[in-house]
């Protein structure tokens, strides 16, 4: 009896200093907003791009016999959805940069590699992923945008009433349902009281709150997350972001650089990794134009975290407008007229890099390999 207990205990004990052995899984973060989602659709990769001369040899990594590879050495946790990477991991039916960026980390790290993405269209750093370090706007700010939210239950009151009017009278105007409604801006802000206050105060950060739950609620459940995982522990490697269109607006170009700044700080501190690498994509919306406006602002924004003293090493800036794909541009101008043939280039407006696989693809590769950069690696 005693010989297999000793034997028992042999075994565990030789388990356990195997699992003690392994290296650790390599965990990269990608966060931002719809672009980080990802929208590259997947029927135009699917039905022509693996097999059209011009890009077949470009995509032939991602399938084998026309059919897409899921890779065992590369796991990926996008909110609701988790799996083996491959396909289908961006918004639906779409592929976002997650794809190659995982294909480079798997090639890189004989470990396995997890990718934990946390996006969320429409979404601002001077708002929704403001972090602790930039605290809340002014108050005059806030009083602003409690404003814009009494105007916004007040314009949907007055429009639903105006749609029933228009049932019995066809011709009749906002400004008449105006004059006759007992609604009014006033009024709808007295009964919401400090409602609109409290919730314009707790959407700030709301969304960077959300990011690190989730990485933090990942992190805990690996095991039923991710049924191969065999204990070996965690090696949080790096961080991806991938933002700027929201915070063209509302005056929150003016300080990206700062909420920028804090927000690195504020996502090492809160993941104790003091020099965590960051890969950020600088927005390329622009295209093959020159930036204008609130867009270059926040371009700059974004560049200069390249040449803040603290991050040197540690924190790169990518442009993106440079993987802009050119026949998707050619095509976009008039693709009502040839959609047929729009729809195996690209699936949507600029600002979505118009729907372009190569695209997404190849800023998926850049950032990769600016990881691997910081990193240390090739």
């Amino acid at each position: 009896m005693k010989r297999f207990l000793f034997l028992a205990l042999g075994l565990a004990l030789v388990i356990s200093a195997s699992a003690a052995d392994l290296k650790p899984v390599k965990v990269f973060i990608l966060a931002g907003q719809s672009n980080m989602e990802g929208k590259g659709k997947i029927d135009p990769l699917l039905n022509h791009q693996i097999i059209s001369p011009g890009t077949k040899d470009f995509f032939a990594h991602l399938h084998k016999d026309g059919k897409y590879i899921e890779r065992d050495d590369v796991w990926i946790n996008y909110l609701e959805r988790r799996g083996k990477l491959t396909v289908g991991y961006g918004s639906p039916g779409c592929i976002g940069l997650e794809l190659e960026f995982g294909h480079i980390m798997g090639n890189r790290y004989d470990e396995p590699v997890l990718l934990i993405k946390t996006a969320w269209g429409g979404k601002s750093i001077g708002r929704d992923f403001r972090s602790p370090s930039s605290g809340l706007q002014s108050k005059e700010k806030i009083d602003e945008f409690v404003g814009n939210m009494a105007k916004r239950d007040y314009n949907n009151l007055i429009r639903k009433e105006w749609d029933q009017a228009k049932k019995d009278n066809p011709k009749i105007t906002r400004r008449e349902i105006e004059e006759k409604s007992d609604a009014s801006l006033e009024a709808i802000r007295k009964a919401k009281g400090d409602g609109y206050r409290k919730e314009v105060v707790e959407s700030y950060g709301h969304f960077y709150r959300l990011m690190m739950s989730e990485i933090k609620t990942t992190l805990s459940e690996l095991k039923t997350r991710f049924p191969d995982y065999d204990g070996r522990g965690y090696d949080i490697a790096g961080f991806v972001w991938f933002q700027g269109w929201n915070d063209m607006y509302n005056g929150f170009q003016d300080e990206y650089a700062k909420n920028m700044e804090n927000f690195i700080r504020d996502v090492r501190k809160d993941l104790a990794r003091p020099n965590l690498p960051v890969a950020i994509g600088i927005m390329g919306q622009n295209g093959f134009k020159p930036a204008k406006g609130n867009m270059a602002i926040v371009k700059t924004a974004q560049a200069a975290m390249n040449d803040v003293p603290a991050f040197k090493g540690n924190v790169k800036a990518i442009p993106t407008d440079i993987y802009w794909d050119k026949r998707a541009d050619e095509a976009y101008p008039t693709w009502r007229d040839n959609f047929e043939e729009w729809v195996k280039i690209g699936s949507d407006r600029p600002y979505h890099y118009l729907g372009s696989t190569i695209t997404f693809t190849k800023i998926g590769r850049a950032l990769g390999q600016t990881m691997l950069e910081l990193s240390g690696g090739k």
